[in-house]
């Protein structure tokens, strides 16, 4: 698992939650809240039908199928084969089209380089041992001109009470122990990262959430989740 950038404990703890995945009620009633502002943000700055677009770290496939619905052809990997087979599943049930592989980042750009014209990335790189790897890859399978979209949390004390005092241990909206806060990064870190692909920053926004409105949207703040859009020259 260390050669794929992977921790073991990270894909059993999201495969634990296959079952629900679907479930807006369930485990993963945050991501079917988030989902909405995050396509928007996708939509709102890449043209997506008839675009070929990759979802890394797609779990069970609730952005792949938005992205799908919006006319992209799309290509959803992920390590956790419990929740690939729950993607694959679904697509029964939706009747959209979506191609999911358990498959890392770095593996497909060998296989794939400079294949798609847009790639998605939530709240998936604070999850990985190496996030740079990731975005590395994310680079080289982005076609010229491509667009990246990225989402994770910052570091912050703002976030680690957020996300991991209010929503893992008071309002119980996720499993103790989803997040780690030293693994979360920070706008600057990631602009780095970017900056170091070749890859050119276009906007940070904030993704922000009420849990009790079941409301998310996109703005200025970006204390907690926030949002990167970045493009390949």
């Amino acid at each position: 698992m260390s050669a794929q950038n992977a921790d073991p404990g990270e894909i059993a703890k999201f495969d634990r939650l296959a079952a629900r995945w679907w479930d807006p009620q369930g485990e993963s009633r945050p991501l079917h809240e988030l989902n909405p502002a995050r396509l928007r943000y996708v939509a709102e700055r890449c043209a997506l039908r008839g675009r070929r677009v990759l979802d890394v770290g797609c779990g069970g496939g609730l952005l792949s199928e938005a992205l799908a619905r919006e006319g992209a052809e799309v290509v959803g990997i992920d390590l956790a084969p419990e929740l690939i087979e729950v993607a694959r599943l679904h697509l029964l049930e939706s009747g959209v089209q979506v191609d999911y592989r358990q498959i890392t980042a770095e593996a497909l750009a060998e296989q794939e380089p400079a294949s798609f014209d847009a790639i998605t990335c939530m709240e998936m790189l604070e999850h990985v041992p190496d996030p740079g790897a990731v975005i590395a890859a994310m680079a080289r399978l982005l076609k010229p001109g491509g667009q990246l979209f990225l989402s994770t949390l910052n570091r912050t004390p703002q976030s680690f009470a957020a996300a991991i005092v209010g929503a893992e241990y008071l309002l119980r909206l996720l499993p103790r122990g989803t997040h780690s806060y030293r693994s979360f990064i920070r706008p600057a870190e990631l602009s780095a990262a970017l900056r170091d692909e070749g890859l050119v920053l276009k906007d940070v926004s904030g993704l922000h959430y009420l849990p009790f409105l079941g409301r998310a949207w996109v703005g200025p703040g970006t204390a907690v989740n926030y949002l990167a859009w970045a493009g390949k020259p």
